[in-house]
């Protein structure tokens, strides 16, 4: 190998995926990180850190200056640029070879050809790769969008030129809503790409996302390695993935990697590539080709056998590809969910917050690739993915049990999270019938987005279990006397003691009978509770003759159960606490999500009307108008551009008119 130390400009899942590999190769590896992740896992697994600035990516992961600076300091003879961030830039690949530095992805030139979505398109166009209605052109003026959109037919979908990952994409269902989905999608995608040109395209209302693994090296071989589905989405970004795509005839198959193969050589393609397709029926339509390795690869390694990253080390160093196409099999089925720190009951709004529990499933045919551990934050300025969830089976029936019980044996504490969505898509008919596309979440949502649900029995009876466990003496002076219990302790006859457990608005009182047997007052009737034992915080007893396994995690009088795997949250309200003065939330608009303030389009003293722009907010890429609730008048602004802002904080006061 032509290099023995690699930086990986990138941090997360992505950043210790490459580390593993690289150091199972045997090279040393070099971790990046801004000021957020300087306690974060992919620095902990690397054999040397270096910090690139501060929290914003734009000051850290996007400065080509700073991550070269690392490499030369560090004697790092390559670069893995991950995906997302720098990996699609042709600049800093440019860079990185006048500096004499191996970067572990395709050439300049590839980047340029396929790095803007109008340009690939053309270049499609003219080899005869069939394509979606769109406007792909250099004229970006609003007037000049608005006539093409007419042409194309709505609704149009206005995406980012440059974009990716979802970012800097919006469907306009009609010509009012066009001027918004503009303005949204070149805001996003200035923020996200440092481009904000767009290109449209007709709206196909349920078609699928299918998508070729291509890889290329520099001695003129091209092969692919099948393909993926990656239609399950929401907000344009994937969520679930699986190879190879069910109900794909052979002829199909073999004529799209044949044109993935075609758009690989027509650039001069060298590493690892995805050339994606929009299909309905047989009929198949180039989307883009991204030039870098896609977060589902790993669907791709398990059922070839093979690791991709190693393959993109070895090309990058000048090697041959390892395997010739009539070489490469499939092996069984492979399906892939992304767990989300986001609320989907809440249109995705993603969520920040510490990990205050986090336990990730194994077993056979099951990997997990995180980029987190329970303890880490989730900050506001990066994709808030906690961990790929990698199932593998003989066939797609047993990848779907695996998935099942994978996911049952997910746990995370801390952040709002999309599991429960996860488990809905993995457990629907629809699903097991491979009935996909790119309406699925929103075709099902009913069923997919239902809420939890009441906690049960045994989830509150664990609750007060802990409450129990966890009960404080009044008196510290003198902890040991049975005065100083704020419990039920009788010195004469059994006592009893009520818990006020709040879920959401409802309240539940428990009432705990701790005589010699303990039993509890629960919704539906007493239970009998036994052979309590605990071990940390997971607490194993008998409910009614019924073994119970729960845990169950405690932040002052917050509680978090966590039953079969899905988790329920309750608040104590202890009676005996001082009261909490609550505050009015007439006139408030506060923030959905924690993020940064873009702009304030109002000053005290306007009158505005119901739905008016007050200001825009931008989280983990994605911006958010925040909209009058009602007619009013700004009576004061809580915020100014450049704030950050937590989940709930006040934004704008509104007055009568």
């Amino acid at each position: 190998m032509s290099f023995r130390t690699l930086l990986i400009a990138n941090r997360g899942e992505i950043a210790c995926r490459v580390i593993r590999t690289a150091q199972r190769m045997g090279l040393r590896t070099v971790a990046v990180f801004s000021d957020a992740d300087a306690k974060a896992l992919h620095v902990a697994l690397a054999d040397a850190a270096v910090r690139i600035g501060p929290a914003p990516a734009r000051e850290s992961y996007l400065s080509t200056a700073a991550i070269l600076d690392a490499a030369r300091a560090t004697g790092a003879g390559a670069i893995h640029p991950g995906y997302g961030f720098l990996s699609e830039n042709a600049e800093f690949a440019e860079a990185c070879a006048a500096a004499g530095i191996v970067f572990v992805g395709p050439p300049a030139s590839a980047i340029r050809a396929m790095g803007s979505k109008a340009a690939a398109k053309a270049l499609m166009q003219q080899a005869g790769v069939p394509l979606v209605p769109g406007y792909h052109g250099e004229d970006q003026s609003d007037a000049t969008l608005r006539d093409a959109a007419a042409r194309i037919g709505f609704p149009v979908l206005v995406k980012a030129s440059a974009g990716g990952g979802g970012k800097g994409m919006k469907i306009a269902q009609d010509a009012a809503s066009l001027e918004e989905a503009i303005a949204l999608a070149r805001g996003e995608a200035r923020a996200a790409f440092g481009d904000d040109r767009l290109l449209l395209e007709r709206y196909l209302a349920q078609p699928r996302h299918i998508e070729i693994q291509v890889f290329a090296d520099s001695h003129g071989n091209v092969v692919h390695l099948f393909e993926r589905d990656c239609s399950i989405q929401r907000r344009h970004q994937k969520v679930v993935e699986e190879a190879p795509a069910p109900g794909m005839t052979q002829a199909l198959q073999a004529a799209m990697g044949r044109a993935a193969c075609e758009a690989a050589r027509a650039i001069g393609y060298v590493g690892a590539g995805t050339v994606e397709f929009i299909c309905e029926g047989d009929a198949f339509h180039f989307m883009e080709m991204n030039t870098r390795l896609q977060v589902e690869h790993p669907v791709t390694e398990a059922i070839t056998g093979l690791d991709l990253v190693e393959w993109q080390l070895r090309v990058a160093a000048g090697e041959p590809l390892p395997l010739g196409q009539e070489q490469l099999r499939i092996a069984g089925h492979a399906i892939e969910v992304r767990l989300y720190a986001e609320d989907p009951a809440r249109d995705f709004v993603p969520s920040v917050g510490t990990l205050r529990h986090l336990a990730l499933p194994a077993g056979e045919g099951v990997r997990v690739d995180a980029g987190v551990r329970a303890g880490d934050a989730i900050p506001i300025h990066y994709d808030p993915m906690i961990a790929k969830i990698i199932a593998h089976g003989a066939d797609r029936e047993e990848a779907i049990r695996r998935l099942l019980r994978a996911l049952e044996a997910t746990e995370v504490a801390g952040v709002a999270t999309n599991l429960s969505l996860l488990r809905a898509i993995a457990a629907h008919p629809a699903f097991a019938a491979a009935e996909l596309d790119t309406g699925f979440i929103a075709r099902h949502a009913a069923a997919l987005l239902a809420p939890v649900g009441e906690a049960p029995r045994a989830a509150l009876a664990a609750a007060v279990l802990r409450l129990l466990r966890d009960e404080p003496v009044t008196d510290p002076a003198d902890p040991y006397s049975p005065w100083g219990l704020a419990s039920a302790w009788r010195l004469n006859g059994a006592g009893w003691q009520d818990f006020h457990l709040l879920e959401g608005e409802a309240r539940r009182v428990i009432r705990a009978h701790l005589g010699a047997a303990m039993v509890l007052d629960l919704p539906g009737g007493a239970a009998r509770i036994e052979g309590a034992a605990w071990q940390g915080d997971e607490i194993v007893f008998s409910l009614d003759g019924r073994r119970i396994r729960a845990r169950v995690l405690r932040d002052d009088a917050a509680i978090t159960a966590i039953l079969d795997g899905v988790t329920y949250e309750l608040r104590h309200d202890d009676p005996r606490a001082a009261p909490v003065a609550a505050e009015a939330a007439g006139g408030r608009v506060v923030a959905p999500m924690p993020g940064r303030v873009l702009q304030v389009l109002v000053a005290p003293g306007d009158r505005v009307a119901r739905g008016a722009v007050l200001l825009v907010m931008e989280a983990m890429k994605v911006q958010m108008r925040i909209t009058a609730p009602a007619e009013g008048t700004v009576g004061a602004l809580r915020c100014a551009v450049g704030d950050l802002v937590e989940d709930g904080a006040e934004l704008v006061v509104l007055g009568a008119v």
